[in-house]
């Protein structure tokens, strides 16, 4: 598993994707929260708080995790190499976790410089320091359990379709599905508790749930649940494909 970790991050950083990604991902939440007038511009906004960084966060990820992803196994059946992986005294499941883990530090990567946006808003308060650590850490916290979903899905729509396009757009999807879908379709039923459990079902009422700071072990578990179970697709296909 190790050595198909490895690979996928030198793969990254020995090409431009991973710095695209992470000078992406950097840029829009910079411009968006800083520069850019709108609902998400912290100055705008009045308060001094991250709370419309991870807003914006979960759906730039929407866009980049299946950017990052959609190569993943795509690639590796274009090329014929997906055959020469199989053949090698690894796993199926150590392979998907070494792409899994690889891809879930990109992301974490990119998410480490945006801690300078806490001591920024510190700068900005009133009261210098007057913001809610709790929140904060329960925010980060939420978004690498709603990441590491988005890499389940991203790995999964990169076995569907040996265009990366295809496996991109498939991702993107899947992942927006899960953030916003279930909300959208709650709005089609009258009844406030149907619609309070269609909510359930997504990823959104779960991640807000962390990044108010309350640490529910259903929330986490739900995205271990999401995470786990599209690798077990992934796991299903290829093994499927290996027939």
């Amino acid at each position: 598993m190790f050595a198909v970790f490895r690979r996928e991050i030198q793969s990254f950083f020995t090409a431009p994707i991973g710095y695209l990604i992470v000078g992406l991902f950097l840029l829009l939440n910079g411009l968006f929260l800083w520069v850019f007038k709108g609902d998400y511009n912290i100055f705008d906004y009045g308060f001094a708080d991250l709370g419309n960084f991870f807003l914006l966060a979960p759906w730039v990820f929407i866009f980049l995790i299946p950017a990052i992803t959609m190569k993943s196994f795509s690639e590796e059946r274009k090329l014929g190499t997906l055959e020469l992986l199989l053949i090698k005294p690894i796993s199926i499941w150590k392979m998907i976790l070494g792409k899994f883990f690889g891809t879930f530090s990109l992301c974490l990567i990119a998410i480490i410089p945006t801690i300078i946006y806490v001591f920024a808003i510190s700068d900005l308060g009133i009261i210098p320091g007057n913001y809610d650590l709790g929140v904060v850490l329960g925010s980060y916290f939420g978004l690498l359990f709603l990441i590491s979903a988005y890499v389940g899905i991203g790995l999964f729509a990169s076995t569907l379709s040996e265009n990366q396009i295809v496996a991109f757009i498939i991702g993107i999807l899947l992942c927006f599905l899960l953030f916003n879908g279930f909300d959208a379709f709650s709005t089609l039923f009258p009844n406030g508790d149907t619609q309070l459990q269609i909510q359930q079902l997504g990823a959104r009422v779960h991640f807000d749930s962390i990044a108010r700071g309350i640490m529910d072990t259903r929330d986490l578990i739900y995205f271990l649940s999401i995470a786990f179970f599209f690798l077990y697709l992934t796991h299903a296909r290829l093994s499927r494909l290996t027939q």
